[in-house]
């Protein structure tokens, strides 16, 4: 029975040793388990991190690709900026030139009366076999050829004969025409040519220079040239008045706005385009102020626009204005939210797309079925649209906008629809201001206010007499000849009221 006792003694001394060797392991493994877990979670932080960097990364690059095609960015901004060709050619579908079954198209021959001379060719015996040639029944063969003369400018001297007053003591001279006397040394059509180069061809004053030079024959300074402009500058000013007065009483404007630049400062050009008519205005400015200056109290009619919130406050601040937002520009910005990261986002980018597709479909077969089906299906397509943009919305940013763009703008989208006569894109106020950004790529901007007057002056008179059908060149000269007789300018509203 001792030994039993001594053994379990024995036995009993020795577990806590054991215990504590295997409690020591637990703890040790315990710490590594510990050390590891907090290494993943550090891992998966790290990720997280390097994720949301690829995602930010993503969406920086999609939006430096940015461009008319995808986004809200103007179409003026590629010629600024265009894309640079592939330099893989695609093969041609076509042969360049006029294509099989085009009709041809032939220039008609001159009229007579502007025919300043005329050459008659004959021959009296056959070039081939010498036997003298008999007159042939039918028409002669006709070259008609343009050219200039050989030095494209008449030369006049005007003379104001001297005379003496007896009776006041004082010599007079016989008073020169109004339009030799302000002309001095160009007269209205040679100032004329100049202001065109200058404002229609884009040309630079040592562009300008040289032509008088080599062409006219004739050596001026760019100084000299500078005062030609200014002088068609203050001949357009009441035209240009005029229309700046009617813009509050035009029922819809379409109006877009780009960049201007006056000695490293940043200005901008905004275009009104009215149905008959269209006018420039460069300001300080991009916000309401230039709409409340421009358009005042008065306007009460329908704008047709872009997203820029300067339109969305002077409606704010205009109870009767109505704005209609491009739909283009939104087509554009859909597509955008169809190449960013997220499948979600791609999702409701396409389905948001194919609902704008679909309504397009209705608009462009309207004309194929009854008035009440088409507004009937109009309607169904325009609901569609909204449900698209406001339902199941992902939680990206960019979805996020573009639901609440719905939301709180939703009606300014489908102005098109409810009022006849409102265009749904603005294209016609961005085709109108193309050109304008090509001066700006050419010309480099102004230098001051008298700069800025003559670009709103004669980029206003060039698209309105695109716009009109009108020749530019006899307007220009005409609107010279008024201001230098003192008699009545020529309007560019002619019967628009």
């Amino acid at each position: 029975m001792k030994v039993r006792k001594a053994n379990k003694s024995a036995n009993c001394g020795r577990r806590p040793t054991e215990a504590a060797r295997q409690d020591a392991e637990i703890a040790d493994l315990k710490a590594q388990l510990d050390k590891a877990l907090a290494l993943v979670n550090a891992q998966a932080e790290q990720i997280k991190a390097l994720t949301e960097r690829v995602v930010q990364l993503e969406n920086e690059l999609a939006k430096a690709k940015k461009d008319s095609s995808n986004s809200s960015k103007p179409p003026s901004s590629d010629i600024v900026n265009p894309k640079k060709a592939a330099k893989k050619k695609r093969k041609r579908k076509r042969k360049p030139g006029g294509q099989k079954g085009h009709p041809k198209h032939e220039r008609p021959d001159f009229p007579p009366e502007s025919l300043n001379e005329t050459w008659e060719y004959t021959l009296e015996s056959c070039p081939l076999c010498g036997v003298k040639l008999e007159d042939a029944d039918r028409a002669p063969r006709v070259v008609q050829q343009v050219e200039i003369i050989d030095v494209p400018i008449r030369i006049e001297e005007h003379r104001g004969q001297a005379y003496w007053c007896p009776s006041c003591q004082k010599f007079h001279d016989a008073p020169l025409p109004p339009e030799v006397e302000q002309g001095q040394l160009f007269g209205p059509r040679l100032t004329t040519l100049v202001a065109y180069m200058k404002g229609v061809c884009h040309a630079s004053f040592s562009t300008i220079r040289k032509f008088i030079r080599d062409v006219v024959g004739i050596k001026v300074s760019r100084g000299y040239l500078r005062k030609l402009i200014a002088k068609m500058s203050d001949a357009l000013k009441p035209c240009y008045d005029e229309l700046l007065s009617a813009l509050p009483s035009a029922n819809r404007l379409n109006i877009d706005e780009t960049g201007h630049k006056e000695n490293g400062d940043r200005f901008w050009t905004w275009c009104f385009r009215a149905e008959m008519y269209t006018l420039f205005r460069i300001d300080k400015s991009r916000g309401s102020k230039v709409l409340i200056d421009v358009l005042g109290e008065e306007f009460d009619g329908v704008i047709g626009c872009d997203f820029w919130g300067a339109y969305k406050k002077y409606m704010r601040l205009h109870e009767n204005v109505l704005l209609q937002f491009c739909m283009a520009h939104l087509i554009r910005d859909v597509k955008y939210l169809a190449t960013l990261p997220g499948k979600a986002t791609k999702v409701y980018g396409e389905r948001l797309r194919e609902a704008l597709r679909e309504m397009f479909r209705v608009i462009h077969r309207r004309d194929e079925v009854l008035p009440k089906t088409f507004e009937r299906r109009l309607s169904a397509a325009r609901d569609r649209v909204f449900a698209m943009a406001t339902e199941n919305v992902p939680s990206s940013s960019e979805a996020q906008n573009m639901a609440d763009r719905f939301l709180k703008h939703g009606d300014s989208y489908f102005r098109f629809i409810t009022t006849p006569g409102i265009e749904p894109t603005n294209n016609l106020a961005e085709q109108a201001i193309r050109f304008v950004v090509i001066d700006r790529r050419i010309t480099q901007g102004t230098r001051g206010k008298s700069g800025r007057d003559w670009c709103e002056r004669i980029w206003t008179t060039i698209a309105t007499c695109t716009q009109r059908g009108l020749d530019v060149f006899e307007f220009l000269r005409q609107s010279l000849l008024s201001h230098w007789t003192g008699s009545s300018w020529p309007s560019l509203l002619l019967d628009s009221g």
